[in-house]
């Protein structure tokens, strides 16, 4: 009976403890809950601190704007024809090589030409019998009233065909010199003394170099904008610091089916020769001109679910603060766009750090740029 009293005492006091323990525990808790209100004041406290977010800005100013249209273009010789023999024989004389010069009307080859000139010698003496002969009938029938009308129109039409025969061979003859048909470059030579040619046998080709034509392809979108006489800037990657100015001389009247494309020409001057056929070129051509427009860079636009908006910073109680401006856009080049509206001359347009602020968020000015 004693042991059983005092297991029961024991669990008694084990009782005891955990009541007191369990006691503790939640005096505990209670007091983690307190810590954890107070740690929510000290939230509510940071949260009023008012941020401010470093920004640049730039002054919106008006300025002339141009809007171009870029493309990629193709640079052609101003003419470039291959030069062909007239008549028929054998080359007995080179009078121009490959590669150099030549001017309009020069002699480029000499076909052998004594069997033609022969035939004029013939041709041009019986013109000049027929002549004389044709003088005397006339005199003799007009004035004296000798002889026959048959006679006498006999002698005309004699003399008449002798001299077109006579003109004939003489032509001929000119054609066995083969000359440039324009001033240009001889880029090629088909034919050695001694090759035999004859009507239409290609012995050379001569490229005008001065001026050039610069075709491109223009988008069928900017149809209604281009027109002769639009300016027009062409650059080239091979050629570093070459920069032509042209305008453009004809523009296509039909939007080529596969590439939806029309076709414009560009004429440029070439007075050094380094740009060569069918070199490619940059071309900027202009599309149309905003006097006083309000020009800002593009990186300065934010995209919002309706449009772009740009922010600027401006005087507020505390200090300065980023204002909102919805803006319309207008024509862009490069990272340069027009606003329409939306902001002024004279504000001051944030232009790094818009993306990070809202409207009314305290900004500090970092730099303002030109």
């Amino acid at each position: 009976m004693h042991r059983e009293r005092k297991v029961e005492d024991g669990s008694m006091m084990i009782g005891r403890w955990s009541a007191g323990a369990l006691a503790l525990l939640l005096a505990g808790a209670a007091a983690g809950c307190g810590n954890v209100e107070a740690g929510g004041t000290r939230g509510d406290a940071d949260e009023a601190f008012i941020r401010v977010i470093n920004v640049e800005v730039t002054e919106v100013s008006r300025e002339n704007f141009v809007e171009e249209i870029r493309l990629t273009a193709a640079v052609q010789a101003n003419r470039d024809v291959e030069v062909a023999a007239e008549e028929s024989g054998v080359i007995r004389e080179i009078l121009a090589d490959r590669g150099t010069p030549v001017q309009e009307g020069q002699p480029v080859a000499k076909i052998d030409d004594a069997i033609l000139r022969a035939q004029v010698e013939q041709a041009r003496a019986q013109a000049e019998l027929a002549a004389q002969t044709w003088e005397r009938r006339k005199r003799l029938w007009e004035e004296d009233r000798v002889g026959s009308e048959i006679a006498y129109l006999e002698a005309k039409f004699a003399q008449e065909q002798t001299a077109a025969n006579l003109r004939a061979l003489e032509e001929r003859l000119a054609r066995t010199t083969i000359r440039a048909p324009f001033g240009g470059v001889l880029d090629e030579r088909r034919i050695e003394v001694g090759s035999m040619v004859g009507p239409g046998t290609v012995v050379g080709r001569i490229v005008d170099l001065n001026p050039l034509k610069v075709l491109a392809g223009v988008p069928e979108r900017y149809a209604a904008d281009v027109r002769p006489g639009a300016r027009a800037q062409i650059t080239f990657d091979v050629l570093p610091g070459q920069v032509l100015e042209g305008t453009v001389g004809y523009v296509g009247a039909a939007v080529d089916p596969q590439s939806r494309t029309f076709p414009i020409e560009i004429a440029v001057r070439n007075a050094r020769g380094v740009i060569k056929p069918q070199m490619v070129a940059n071309v900027v051509v202009t599309r149309r001109e905003v006097a006083d427009a309000v020009v800002v860079p593009q990186d300065a636009l934010v995209r919002v679910e309706g449009g772009y908006v740009v922010f600027v910073a401006e005087a507020g109680s505390e200090g300065d603060v980023a204002a909102v401006r919805p803006v319309v856009l207008g024509p862009s080049r490069r990272n340069l766009v027009v606003l329409e509206s939306g902001v002024e001359e004279g504000e001051m347009l944030i232009v790094v750090g818009q993306k990070s602020v809202a409207d009314g968020d305290r900004v500090n000015v970092v730099d303002v740029r030109d």
